[in-house]
């Protein structure tokens, strides 16, 4: 299609991660290994936390739920990058941008609302250890996991409308490993100037919205660690936000550092290594950094082995 004397754009090319021909094998291989032990990770701790009623408690829950999040959400990036390693033929229609652009957004928005929920979970059982039982109730726990996917995709719905209303020509290379906005917004031949500020309104509220949450829960849990007498009282305490502080200094970080910064400071190679933080290896690392120094999981995980092990 013509607008004037440019041709709007109905497929892309997108590069991959690299184009040169003698790596494509060897990421091809480190990714297919990387996305099996995401699966198996995740899906692992998904069904240990189902099985074990020991660990039937709110925390757990939301584990299994991020798991679960995380199960999907490395599955929207790296079959596609799998394909551009080994398939010669790289485009992309402009509908299977929008969609892979779609559930991108409905994952990592979900996932920004249910680390918040998560951060909430830890200030109740640590600054109101007595009542958490009753405060965190499964009803709640569902709703908090349910508001979650909403929140998501009603982001999702709304960060998709506004890229894809807009008009994209020249060039139809992506040199990206997926649709997003960074490259897209390049190749628009629309004034992206209504787009940009809503996009920053959407995120901005989004993303600043769920990091206050969690500040204000960690600054409770803080005070109320530092109320603790005993220093191994203050060491289990802190133990049991570690791993959620983890997971969220990696998320945050590496979608801050790729979304934060003005376009004029846009940096291909960059962006790259610092997207494959989020989508990649954050979600291979949470059921690590969830089970690695978690003893309930470890005790439940022996117990499932030995379950399941023949009897002689």
């Amino acid at each position: 299609m013509e607008v004037g004397n440019r041709t709007l754009l109905n497929e892309f090319i997108l590069l991959g991660l690299s184009t040169d021909p003698r790596w494509k094998l060897t990421l091809f291989g480190i990714f297919l290994i990387f996305y099996l032990i995401t699966l198996s990770g995740n899906m692992s701790l998904v069904i240990l936390i189902h099985i074990d009623s020991c660990l039937h408690t709110p925390m757990y829950f939301f584990i299994g739920n991020l798991s679960f999040l995380d199960f999907w959400y490395t599955s929207v990036y790296t079959p596609k990058i799998l394909a551009t390693c080994v398939s010669e033929d790289k485009h992309m229609s402009l509908a299977g941008c929008g969609a892979q652009f779609f559930f991108s957004c409905a994952v990592t928005y979900t996932e920004c609302y249910l680390l918040a929920a998560m951060a909430y979970d830890r200030h109740m059982a640590i600054c109101n250890p007595l009542l958490y039982s009753s405060s965190m109730s499964p009803s709640l726990c569902t709703r908090l996991v349910a508001g979650s996917y909403i929140g998501g995709f009603l982001n999702a719905i709304a960060h998709t409308a506004n890229t894809f209303r807009l008009s994209f020509c020249g060039k139809n290379i992506i040199d990206h490993y997926f649709c997003d906005v960074p490259p897209l917004v390049t190749m628009s031949c629309t004034d992206t100037k209504v787009y940009e500020q809503v996009l920053l309104g959407l995120v901005g509220f989004t993303v600043l919205s769920n990091i206050l949450v969690i500040i204000i829960s960690y600054f409770h849990i803080l005070l109320a660690i530092l109320r603790i007498r005993t220093a191994s009282g203050r060491r289990k305490a802190f133990s049991t936000c570690a791993s959620h502080l983890v997971s969220v200094m990696l998320f945050y970080g590496s979608l801050l550092f790729t979304y934060s910064r003005p376009s004029s400071t846009y940096s291909l190679g960059k962006d790259k290594v610092a997207s494959l933080f989020y989508t990649v290896v954050n979600p291979l690392l949470n059921p690590l950094i969830y089970s690695l120094r978690n003893k309930d999981v470890k005790a439940a995980f022996w117990k499932a082995t030995q379950t399941i092990r023949p009897q002689r």
